[in-house]
């Protein structure tokens, strides 16, 4: 029996491009990947989903028949562009059953491929019904509200541990708008994402007068972007999110034989729960994980791994304040990209004791030295031109061998995070 990798679009607010990403996703997905099933349902009652993939007399039965326990299987129409769906229902009642139920069903189904459900604009019984059953959440966001909102269902996923399956989507941003003479709207979304710590992809979907006028006009089918509106920056950049999704597939970033809605605390496969584990020492280039050594943590791309202490004495080396005597609990590194102080970036290194206070800054000359400039890109994932406004974080203390942290230990780093950020972002060094 296989079950399906589900996805969920959520956002609490209205107007952000959830069902237009949801439904063009479907597509993209399938055009990028033939071979492998796509289907699509909504709990909303807008009938998008219906409107672009509907082929022929309307399906007897629809969601609703779904929450009453009916097999999902049985409930798949395929539709146009070879993605299969399932109807909408203009009423639909919460079940009995709490919102996790909906977890453990869509495990049970008989479905290969990818799931996506489309959620209503509200945190309600099916919102949260989704969230749990998701394997991938995407959330977009096209101003500060939808980031605020998005709060709320970032909670939902992390009273059960899984808050690292929820990435934020920028949407529909006019690239040409501004906050302010320096900042564009993207830019903002990005930086107030990652202060609030939260996984965001490193592209945005635009606006497009084009884009929304393909679920307009007088015609009831809504057309996808993928075969009407190919011209326009949108096209590329849903391109990306299909890519992006698929990695994530590929990846198997669950384990794959367990139910996402029963999942206990620390049961999920270690390259799930750490997709992005490098596994080489960042300074040297020799396997790390499994020996353990000083952890590090880039805060825009999640990438954590471990440089070996011999390695770790060569950086505390290379600045002038004194980590030796184990008062430095943890090192951040925070890098302004070109652009936001000159042609060239910014390195700075700061220290913290195991408070989280800051008693030390410094400036990191990067001209004078060259190896820094690789070890941030190793530890990164990115080119230094690439920066915007960066944080990567380092234990002083050498972590015992092993492929991660452990539980108590990566709650214990995630608070000290937090702790860090906040007092970077209060003495206006991050």
């Amino acid at each position: 029996m296989n079950r399906p990798f589900v996805i969920a679009v959520a956002s609490e607010k209205g107007g952000v491009g959830k069902t237009t990403i949801a439904t063009n996703l479907a597509v993209y997905l399938k055009a990028l990947r033939e071979d492998l099933p796509v289907t699509i349902a909504s709990f909303d009652n807008h009938f998008s989903v219906d409107q672009m993939f509907a082929l022929g007399d309307r399906p007897e039965n629809n969601i609703a028949a779904l929450l009453e326990g009916h097999a999902l299987a049985e409930l798949v129409a395929m539709g146009q562009y070879g993605v299969q769906f399932v109807a909408s229902s203009r009423r639909l009642t919460a079940p009995a059953h709490p919102p996790a139920w909906l977890g453990r069903f869509l495990h049970a189904a008989d479905l290969d491929g990818l799931l996506i459900l489309d959620t209503r604009p509200i945190l309600d019984w099916f919102t949260e019904a989704a969230l749990l059953a998701a394997d991938l959440v995407l959330v977009p966001v096209k101003d500060r509200a939808a980031l605020v909102n998005a709060a709320a269902l970032r909670q939902i996923l992390a009273e059960v541990e899984r808050a690292d399956r929820i990435w934020l989507v920028p949407s529909l941003v006019d690239p040409r708008a501004r906050l302010s003479a320096e900042v564009r709207v993207h830019e903002f979304l990005d930086y107030a994402a990652r202060e609030r710590d939260y996984q965001i992809l490193d592209f945005y979907i635009s606006k497009s007068p084009k884009v929304e006028g393909l679920a307009s006009g007088f015609s009831s089918c809504i057309r996808p972007v993928l075969t009407h509106a190919r011209n326009t920056a949108v096209h590329g950049q849903l391109k990306q999110l299909a890519e992006f999704v698929l990695a994530r597939f590929d990846a198997g970033i669950v384990n794959r034989g367990t139910s996402p809605a029963g999942l206990t605390p620390g049961t999920e496969a270690a390259p799930g729960r750490y997709p992005r584990l490098v596994l080489e020492c960042p300074l040297c280039s020799h396997h790390s994980a499994s020996h353990g050594g000083h952890f590090y943590f880039d805060l825009r791309s999640r990438r954590r791994g471990f440089i070996h202490p011999a390695c770790f004495g060569r950086l505390l080396g290379d600045l002038t304040q004194d980590g030796a005597d184990g008062s430095v609990d943890l090192i951040a590194l925070t890098i302004d990209g070109p652009g936001l102080v000159g042609p060239e970036c910014r390195l700075s290194a700061h220290t913290f004791d195991s408070a989280g206070g800051l008693f030390g800054s410094e400036e990191v000359e990067l001209r004078q030295r060259p190896e820094w400039q690789n070890w941030l890109v190793m530890m990164t994932g990115r080119t230094l031109d690439a920066a915007y406004r960066e944080l990567v974080l380092i234990n002083s203390e050498a972590s015992p061998a092993g492929p991660h942290l452990g539980a108590d230990a990566e709650r214990n780093f995630a608070h000290k995070r937090r702790l860090v950020a906040r007092e970077l972002r209060h003495a206006g060094l991050f």
